[in-house]
């Protein structure tokens, strides 16, 4: 029996294993649902199946995470422009603002300048963990995850240092997943790689704070008007505040919202530690301190011209490719803003609207430089350069007219030609050589003067002695003395012809007031600049090389000689400079009117400045008579008129700042005294000049005053009157279709006080003229003009005035 339960027993175990060997061997390799499970457990997976799949997962995770993070490295240079910074512009005191070049508006500051609760209390609204963490925050991660899963608001849980890469290394904020996995392996390295302060700074030196500031440094001056490194605890908590959204949060637009978010900050700070519990009681939200939000427009009104200047000269000094937009400079101009406030409210003196308004088109200019060195003080040249990019003054030209005889001068004396040389100064006098046979040289107003020196003519602008002087030395000496002072060698009709004497050609005003620039430095060229200094921020390295003074191009006796023929334009009685003797110091310079009067100047010097202020009408392309206006609409407007009246006006300003008032005499000068001619080639007449002046007052009981009623009058009755008070008669005769021949027409000086024994001159009538002739003051046809300057060839007729 036994022995049969033991076989039974081992035949059913070796059928059971048969039966499970041959299930073994039927199963399949990937048992699923489970063939052996019943009911719906056979679908779940097993625990060595999910554990399997967990460690594989995990692996596979971890190896994703460890080969990124192997191929992960810091770039060297930043993608994002954090390293532009803006370069700020200088008035010459090197405080007042101009305004600035700039992609945006950044100036980079060392983090350990900056108080410590300046980045912690970015720190304690960012990142508490910033000091602590590996560069991530897992714990955030996973809250923002579990939150975006559960659809609520997204949120991210990047760190300060994963700001910093995506700014700072990725150039652009990233918000999918593959992104922020790659910013997130960056942050670990560069944690790795750079101390936490460095991290932090960089991270200021680089976010926005709306306000157009960039960084930490523009943030403070933008909503504080303090360096960054003198915000204080409530201020440096507000700017961080910002910093979610910068628009918004701007107090300027919801003070309110600003608060709040500022109270939540300064709640941090001391929640963190970062301040204490007395600081955080003492912290006020600081509304009294905020600067007023402004929309500016940073080249408005001047500043637009002067920060164009500087560009334009940098430029073309070499620095290029966006540096002054990107590398960050401190640049200090020449410009005295006082000056330039000046020359502002003189050119803005003219009346465009009321009685007698002055043209839309009319242009005026003023230029101010140092002699000593070249640097231009003022410039004006339009009145905004938002409505008017072209600068007048520097890129707009105008015919020199009379402004150019001092070259002529100049050349003259070079090669040996006195002051005391004598010429024919009547009118009409035909000059070999200078126009077509037949043809004769006029003066201002048909003005006779008969036989004068260099600097009398100097002081009348008189035309016929200066072509014969220019016959004399030969055009193209003229030519070379406005070059070496100062022209440019391709200004428009600068040509070695005859009429250039008169001021055919068409200059800048800059270019003007460049050549008097030299005559006031005695013959010392220097180049006209507006910079002054150019520094690197952070380092202070000064970068450029400023243009000065040159080599002397015209000899001491030479300039001493001019200077003083100049001076009598302003000292001589009656002369078209005669306004500029206000300034009760000495002056030397020379007005200017074109053919037409299309332009009119007066360049001026004291040994100390140069200045120019000039007129012209029209546009770029053409230019018109200039109408007259205000108190000189009766007149025709001339250098006499309102050129040297705003240059003394404007003068007298300039002349008043400590850097002037020292009254500087010019070098010695005495003429020669050189016996007069006894026959004058012809009677000469009053002189007709630009711009009368009023009568002097009697300064010798030996002075009479001509009688006004002689007019009219028989000539025998008009010399006795005039011989019984002492002074001699000279008559002269004109054609007149209104008054009988032999009766007086006008008499020259009437009503002005004259020495006894001066000769007076008498225009007696010659009664109608048998041949009428054109009128010989219609100028010839001329072509329109470029570039806002007189046309012509070179050959034409200026004013001489």
């Amino acid at each position: 029996m036994a022995s049969s339960a033991r076989q039974t027993k081992g035949t059913a175990r070796a059928g059971s294993t048969a039966r499970t060997g041959t299930s073994a061997r039927k199963r399949r390799f990937f048992n699923y649902p489970r063939s052996h499970v019943k009911s719906f457990r056979r679908w779940l997976p097993s625990w060595r199946v999910l554990l399997g799949t967990f460690l594989t997962g995990t692996a596979l995770v971890a190896g994703i995470v460890i080969a990124a993070y192997a191929t992960t490295s810091v770039p060297k240079d930043p993608a994002y422009a954090v390293q532009n910074q803006k370069t700020t512009v200088y008035y010459a005191d090197g405080v007042t603002e101009i305004g600035t070049f700039q992609e945006e508006n950044r100036v980079i500051v060392d983090y350990a300048t900056l108080p410590d609760y300046v980045g912690n209390s970015v720190v304690a609204s960012e990142d508490s963990s910033f000091w602590t963490n590996s560069g991530i925050d897992l714990k955030g991660i996973a809250r923002a995850m579990v939150n975006n899963l559960k659809g609520g608001s997204t949120q991210g849980a990047s760190t300060i240092t994963q700001q910093y890469a995506e700014r700072y290394y990725a150039g652009a904020t990233v918000s999918d997943y593959v992104g922020k996995f790659r910013e997130a392996m960056l942050a670990l390295r560069l944690t790795q790689e750079q101390p936490k302060e460095e991290i932090l700074g960089n991270y200021l030196n680089t976010i926005y704070f709306g306000r157009g500031a960039h960084g930490i440094e523009a943030a403070a001056q933008a909503y504080f008007g303090v360096p960054a490194s003198e915000l204080t605890i409530s201020q440096a908590a507000m700017i961080t505040a910002i910093i979610p959204n910068p628009t918004v949060y701007d107090p300027a637009n919801n003070p309110d919202i600003t608060q709040q978010k500022w109270q939540r900050v300064i709640n941090r700070m001391a929640a963190d530690g970062h301040i204490t519990a007395a600081e955080k009681a003492e912290a006020v939200f600081p509304a009294d301190t905020i600067k007023e939000k402004v929309a500016t427009n940073s080249k408005g009104g001047q500043a637009g011209y002067l920060l164009d200047l500087v560009r334009r000269e940098l430029e073309a000094n070499g620095y290029g490719d966006g540096d002054l937009d990107t590398k960050g400079f401190t640049i200090v101009t020449t410009f005295d803003k006082t000056m330039q406030d000046l020359a502002v409210a003189t050119a803005e003196s003219i009346p465009y609207d009321g009685d007698h308004p002055a043209s839309p088109n009319l242009k005026p200019t003023i230029v101010s430089i140092d002699p000593a060195d070249g640097a231009v003080k003022s410039v004006y040249g339009g009145p905004d350069f938002v409505t008017q990019e072209y600068n007048n003054a520097t890129r707009g030209v105008a015919q020199a007219g009379s402004t150019f005889k001092p070259f002529t001068l100049v050349a003259a004396l070079e090669q040996g030609i006195d002051l005391s040389a004598t010429y024919d100064g009547n009118n009409d006098v035909e000059v070999p050589g200078f126009y077509d046979k037949g043809q004769g040289v006029k003066n201002f107003g048909d003005a006779k003067y008969g036989e004068i020196d260099l600097a009398t003519a100097t002081a009348n602008s008189v035309n016929t002695v200066y072509a014969a002087l220019n016959m004399e030395v030969g055009p193209e000496a003229t030519v070379d003395a406005a070059v070496r002072a100062g022209i440019p060698a391709d200004s428009m009709d600068l040509k070695a012809v005859p009429s250039n004497v008169l001021g055919t050609a068409s200059v800048h005003p800059l270019d003007i007031a460049h050549a008097y620039a030299t005559f006031a430095a005695q013959g010392f060229e220097s180049t006209p600049h507006v910079v002054q200094s150019v520094k690197r921020l952070g380092s202070g390295t000064e970068t450029y090389d400023v243009p000065g003074r040159n080599d002397r191009v015209f000899e001491a006796d030479v300039m001493a000689a001019a200077t003083y023929a100049m001076t009598q334009v302003v000292e001589s009685k009656g002369a078209s400079g005669a306004p500029a003797k206000a300034l009760n110091r000495p002056v030397a310079g020379k007005t200017g009117t074109s053919n037409d009067n299309k332009s009119a100047w007066f360049a001026g010097y004291v040994p100390q400045l140069a200045t120019v202020v000039g007129l012209y009408q029209g546009d770029q392309t053409t230019q018109e008579q200039i109408t007259p206006f205000g108190e000189y609409y009766k007149k025709s407007i001339t250098g006499g008129t309102w050129p040297v009246d705003a240059w003394t006006s404007y003068m007298e300003g300039v002349l008043a700042l400590p850097q002037y008032a020292e009254v500087q005499d010019f070098p010695e000068y005495t003429m020669k005294k050189v016996a007069p001619s006894p026959t004058p080639s012809e009677e000469p007449t009053e002189p007709a000049l630009e711009e009368p002046v009023e009568p002097e007052e009697p300064v010798a009981p030996t002075t009479v005053t001509v009688p006004t009623d002689l007019a009219g009058r028989s000539k025998a009755d008009v010399k006795a009157v005039l011989e019984g008070m002492g002074l001699k008669v000279s008559f002269t005769e004109e054609y007149s279709a209104d008054v009988a021949p032999g009766v007086v027409l006008r008499v020259g000086g009437s009503g002005q006080q004259v020495e006894t024994g001066k000769t007076v001159t008498v225009v007696l009538s010659k009664g109608p003229d048998p041949k009428p002739t054109p009128d010989p003051t219609t100028p010839p046809p001329t072509t329109p003009p470029e570039e806002g300057g007189r046309p012509g060839n070179g050959n034409g007729n200026g004013n001489g005035g």
